[in-house]
């Protein structure tokens, strides 16, 4: 039986490929890509035309799977700004000169996920964690380990961002957080009341606990920093690491947001739809998702009082929601034993499966691996957003517990569980990402390096009007023409107004315009700021108009002879 996939061994011509480049990367002289008619002017070598093919094909899927803008469409001949246009040029090729760079480094991450494979007639969901640990190396073995804590559970529990800590808190007050790799223990307390959920702030530092009535925030000492008094009897917590925003939402079905670099309470929506015990958020654009009793999943943002999407997913009520790491597909469970699988992107079901027991727990991997607890069982499956599966990829069975909540750990293929027993730490091969970026989640930072990360975050840091459910929209452009606007105009106001006929209202311009009305009205408005601006700038007029005529020679003093219509003038005011 194989084990768990590692990463393959690099070969000598590998290596002799990297070696140059870690040299130059290490000397700061890591050469810059230019395009091919740039290297032509500069060697005065001629490319051939398979040559230019092949590099237009490699800078094509360069592009494609590394430029944020994909392939760009800026037609630059119709642009008359020269200035402008040289801007967008140089834009353009530095975009696609940082896509191909990256496409070319590639062959520097040489790590790639292993899964487990069956030989024969074996399934490999059959395989038990107690038959992996005998074939898997010392180092893998070690990520296999049971907590059992019968007296203080069932236990909620989280991972940092990095995947390097871990914090667990038990339904009768037990809290704990460690270094789960090397079981060097952070902070142990008994708080000796109800706790609901655990959540690690922006890194290892700090952590929110979902109490009996308030939440708290605590440091890695254990000691109490905060008690958010505002955030009463709340059931779920979540953190947005690129907002600093701490979300929760509990039996009075409001959702909360404070941020957490301020101490702000940002804002408060109300559901309506009665206590909430399920929420976790998108991955992808930070939007967060509800599940609630009568079987609908709402979608929320900040900036918005109403739920921007509300799905009917279940006929009882929902019992879990998750959402994949690229924000396409969401997998919910519900009381009415169905499990089901959507695509995020047109809101369809792609998927149904039943459960014997209502699952209460949903977690999916980076690698899109879904975890599914019902009962005292865990049932991972692969590749289940894609294509029905008839049997999940690896299974586990905690004897006599019942399953609280799944987390998979970051840049692992481990699988917490937790459980009314404590805790148990699952191998699933294939489960995490094999290259971490050390820029977004380093797991063997150091505390240096941990300090700029948060400076560098708070720096960075999005604000909570920038969430919005298409992550694209802002600063695009809609190239559609007028007539398909209009149309998908009068779809939506027709859908918010079916009992209604649609009458177009066309834009004015021109004299019509409410802006021109507006300046046309406040033209016979007698204003006294007006007045006096106009005798301010008058008087001025008249003094450059002395200081023209003394620079002339003419007398500004003389006397003028006194005409007949001198009687129209007006005369100064005497103070």
């Amino acid at each position: 039986m194989p084990a768990a996939g590692s990463p393959p061994a690099t070969a000598s011509g590998a290596a002799a490929a990297v070696e140059p480049w870690m040299s130059a990367a290490k000397r700061g002289k890591l050469p810059k890509p230019v395009a091919a008619d740039a290297v032509a002017r500069k060697t005065g070598v001629k490319q051939s035309k398979e040559q230019r093919a092949a590099d237009d094909r490699a800078q094509a899927a360069a592009s494609k799977k590394y430029d944020r803008a994909g392939t760009t469409t800026t037609e630059l001949r119709s642009v008359r700004d020269q200035k402008l246009k040289s801007k967008l040029k140089k834009g353009e090729q530095t975009s696609r000169g940082a896509a191909l760079a990256a496409a070319k480094a590639e062959f520097l991450l040489p790590s790639e996920a292993g899964y487990l494979e069956a030989e024969g007639m074996e399934k490999t969901w059959k395989f038990t964690q107690s038959q992996l640990k005998e074939h898997v190396d010392l180092s893998t073995s070690s990520k296999m380990f049971d907590l059992k804590l019968p007296d203080f559970g069932p236990y909620a529990l989280d991972y940092t961002r990095n995947g390097r800590n871990m914090v667990i808190g038990g339904r009768k007050g037990h809290i704990a957080t460690f270094d789960w790799k090397t079981g060097k223990l952070g902070c142990e307390l008994q708080v000796r009341e109800t706790i609901r959920d655990v959540q690690w702030l922006h890194n290892e530092t700090m952590f929110a606990v979902a109490q009996k009535k308030y939440t708290y925030i605590y440091d890695n000492t254990g000691m109490e920093i905060h008690c958010l008094r505002a955030h009463t009897e709340v059931n779920r917590i979540e953190f947005l690491p690129y907002h600093f925003l701490l979300a929760t939402v509990g039996n009075a079905g409001w959702l909360k947001y404070q941020d957490t670099s301020t101490g702000k309470l940002v804002a408060e929506q109300r559901t309506k739809l009665g206590r909430c015990d399920v929420m976790t958020q998108n991955p992808y654009n930070a939007v967060m998702h509800l599940g609630h009793a009568n079987g609908t999943v709402t979608m929320w943002t900040p900036s918005v009082t109403t739920p921007l999407v509300k799905m009917l997913c279940h006929k009882g009520p929902v019992q879990a929601v998750a959402v994949d790491q690229g924000g396409k597909y969401m997998a919910t469970t519900g009381l009415d034993g169905q499990m089901k699988l959507w695509d995020l992107r047109t809101y369809k079901m792609l998927q149904s499966y039943y459960t014997k027991t209502p699952a209460s727990s949903l977690a999916i991997s980076h690698q899109g691996l879904l975890a599914v607890g019902y009962g005292p069982n865990v049932s991972v499956w692969k590749d289940a957003f894609l294509t029905k599966q008839k049997e999940p990829y690896v299974s586990h069975l905690s004897p006599s517990n019942t399953i609280n909540g799944l987390r998979f750990c970051p840049y692992e293929d481990v699988l917490g569980v937790g459980h009314s027993g404590g805790i148990s730490s699952v191998i699933v091969p294939g489960a995490g990402e094999a290259n971490f970026d050390t820029m977004e989640a380093n797991p063997f930072q150091t505390k240096r390096q941990r300090q700029e990360s948060e400076v560098h975050a708070l720096l960075d840091k999005i604000q909570p009007e920038m969430i919005t459910l298409g992550q694209d929209f802002v600063g695009s452009v809609d190239r559609a023409p007028q007539e398909v606007i209009a149309k998908e105009k009068q779809i939506e106001w027709e859908a918010n107004h079916p009992n209604e006929k649609f009458v177009p209202q066309h834009k004015a311009r021109g004299k019509s315009s409410s802006m021109r009305r507006y300046l046309r009205k406040q033209s016979n408005v007698v204003d006294g700021k007006r007045i006096e601006t106009r005798e301010r700038l008058e008087t001025e007029k008249a003094g450059r108009e002395k200081e023209r005529k003394r620079a002339r020679g003419e007398d500004v003093d003389a006397v003028k002879p006194r005409t007949a219509l001198d009687r129209f003038t007006k005369k100064p005011k005497v103070v």
